[in-house]
């Protein structure tokens, strides 16, 4: 169970994360590796298709990407065209997590979560 209880933090099944995170569709969870992202593009606002890579490690059906509490994580074209094959739903985080919850039950769903801005 996703839970966003206030600004820069998220819990998952009880156990609270202060940082972004990656929902496996197996339920592993890590830290999400924005600093590639951050890097490149100089802001951890836009998910690079290098980074997204790093979460291309179990299969999925649905991508859902929690773009933080106003919004501010997109997704680039080109990491988009990486996934192109898959679902993607992209919404503020607290709106995405109850989603991402009912698809975890239906559907092998991928999640990152961006718990700031």
């Amino acid at each position: 169970m996703i839970e966003i209880p206030e600004f820069g933090r998220i819990i998952v099944d009880g156990k609270e994360y202060t940082y972004d995170i990656v929902v496996y569709p197996s339920g592993r969870v890590e830290r999400r590796k924005k600093e590639i992202s951050k890097k490149k593009h100089g802001t951890s606002h836009k998910l690079d298709p290098e980074e997204l890579r790093e979460y291309l490690t179990e299969d999925f059906d649905v991508l859902v990407v929690g773009t933080g509490l106003w919004g501010m994580l997109s997704i680039l074209p080109e990491s988009r065209e990486l996934v192109k094959d898959k679902e993607i739903i992209e919404s503020p985080t607290p709106e995405v997590a109850e989603l991402f919850e009912k698809l975890r039950k239906e559907k092998r769903a991928l999640g990152i979560f961006h718990i700031t801005c």
